[in-house]
């Protein structure tokens, strides 16, 4: 349990340095086709659909890939 914690700690120190050092590679994430926004006068509803699908699918595949004894 410990291995994935540290892990997940690894992997968040990693995405904050690329969004802090270079914030233009992730620009396309949250932008993709599928991803619902709807806006009006007074509110702003945003659904990253698409988007979470995508994360959803790379974590399935990871954790079933290392996740194996």
């Amino acid at each position: 349990m410990s291995r994935w914690f540290i892990l997940a700690g690894i992997v968040l120190i990693v995405i904050g340095l690329i969004l802090h050092y270079a914030p233009g590679l992730l620009n396309w994430f949250g932008k993709l086709p599928g991803d619902l926004r709807f806006e009006s006068e007074r509110t702003r509803v945003y659904f990253p659909i698409v988007s979470m699908i995508i994360i959803s699918i790379i974590l399935t595949v990871l954790i079933n890939l290392f996740g194996r004894h």
